[in-house]
């Protein structure tokens, strides 16, 4: 393990783990069915009891607004929602568990038995940036069927974009810099897996997670802690003992004690060939300059500097003269840099007038004076750009695609008759992700507070 275990090699060096699907590894997943709330089945009782259940429906998942002070959104967590339709599946005991708590009846237990998805999903493919009313996945088949994936199709977009949205700020902030996300000790341990594979999608370089390592294949780094240090009688026989089972190359972490001392001590042990150092406290910019001219005097030229401590878009921005190679983000990223949720919702914009799968669908749409009005109809959307391939509007329709706009299509196929046909690669989602973002006009990687950087156009 060395300074390449922190994500400091050179960029293409180290790649993730082959994905078999959307993911490194298959694990197992138990049933996603109760990941759910209770009306989603209550629902579905009374509709097969009124015989609507089998009508062909459209659901559309959008947000009506970003986040105060974010100019764009990022889809995330595209390929765990296929995972999760995949095992949407109600196994004898979630079954038992249903009848002893006297949720549905037992025609509704007989449907659920046999539940699969078998209709089709289209949607921005992950890593696609999005904006206010983009109908970023589109469900459709029977209305039972489909209400049902409602909370679990949201809780996993949310979430996940969420952190993928932070990630892609502190990517543009960080202007190239290597990111290790770092955050799996404050959240949900769960959370931390999919907060780690949705930091990848919007630009981090790496993760501390094992888990998230394992199942996604995104690369793996970490070295030592304060209390590796502390447990040795002194700092340069804590240096000595990561040195002789990790080789010079490794990261030593130089802020327990005295920094100045302990930079002196690192080279000492490590030799002018020691890999980083990292910096966990302090007021990082000064520190950082002071480190680097005490490396250079010390003939360690080459060794990085890594930085950590709390850290957000606006503390990245804010060390972009410093003398920084790379920086480790936690809870802020896994929280979502203040805004934990994109507020998505689902909603029925279509339906049938009968179970006759050759009845038209009809528009519907909820109407409401708080804001929470959404638009009906089974809908597209493209990304208008201008003559410099820049972007400048987001267009959705319902009606036919204007001819200008037939090539900039946004949905693709996720799932079609029930079978998912769109596993990828998660390095594909990142690739994607960074040239949609290129794709945006330059105000797009401000910080500062402003509306969504593209409007959004009805047509």
């Amino acid at each position: 393990m060395n300074a390449a275990d922190l994500g400091l090699q050179e960029e293409g060096a180290r790649e993730a783990l082959p994905n078999k699907g959307a993911a490194g590894r298959r694990v197992g997943v138990p049933s996603t069915a109760l990941f759910t709330d209770q009306y989603e089945l209550t629902m579905v009782r009374a509709a097969l009891r009124a015989g609507t259940a089998d009508r062909r429906s459209v659901f559309e998942v959008f947000t009506r607004r970003l986040p105060e002070g974010r100019r764009y959104g990022v889809v995330a967590g595209t390929g765990r929602v296929l995972d999760a339709v995949e095992n949407f599946r109600f196994d004898p005991d979630v079954l038992g568990f249903l009848r002893e708590q006297g949720i549905v009846d037992e025609p509704t237990l007989q449907w659920l038995a046999a539940y699969r998805f078998s209709g089709d999903i289209w949607g921005y493919p992950e890593g696609e940036v999005y904006f206010p009313g983009s109908p970023i996945l589109r469900v459709e088949g029977s209305f039972a069927e489909c209400v049902l994936l409602e909370t679990v199709i949201l809780s996993i977009l949310n979430h996940d974009s969420a952190i993928a949205a932070a990630a892609s700020r502190m990517s543009a902030a960080a202007g190239g810099r290597r990111l290790i996300e770092m955050g799996a000790r404050r959240t949900h341990e769960l959370a931390a897996v999919a907060s780690a594979r949705a930091a990848y999608v919007g630009g981090f370089d790496s993760t501390s997670d094992l888990a998230a390592g394992f199942r996604y294949g995104i690369p793996t780094v970490g070295t030592s802690a304060h209390a590796f240090t502390l447990l040795h009688d002194t700092e340069r026989d804590a240096f000595q003992a990561q040195v002789n089972t990790l080789g010079g190359g490794t990261t030593l972490l130089v802020d327990t004690y005295d920094v100045t001392e302990a930079v002196r001590t690192a080279v000492e042990v490590a030799g002018k060939d020691l890999g980083a150092v990292r910096i966990d406290s302090g007021d990082l910019l000064l520190v950082a300059h002071r480190v680097r001219q005490q490396l250079d005097e010390l003939g360690a030229k080459d060794t990085k500097i890594v930085v950590t401590s709390d850290l957000d878009e606006y503390a990245i921005a804010s060390l972009a003269a410093a003398p920084v190679d790379a920086y480790g983000v936690g809870t802020q990223l896994v929280t979502g840099s203040g805004h934990p949720t994109c507020s998505m919702v689902y909603k029925l914009v279509a339906r049938a007038r009968s179970a006759d799968p050759e009845a038209p669908l009809t528009p519907v749409a909820k109407k409401s004076l708080g804001g929470k009005a959404s638009v009906g109809g089974r809908k597209w959307a493209a990304r208008r750009v201008d003559a410099e391939g820049v972007a400048e509007a987001e267009v959705v329709g319902t009606g036919p695609v204007p001819p200008e706009l037939a090539d900039r299509g946004l949905l693709v196929e996720l799932v079609k008759g029930g079978d998912v046909v769109a596993h990828e690669p998660l390095q594909a989602a990142r690739a994607r992700h960074m040239a949609a973002r290129a794709g945006l006009p330059m105000s797009a990687m401000q910080l500062s507070r402003g509306e969504a950087v593209l409007p959004t156009e009805y047509v």
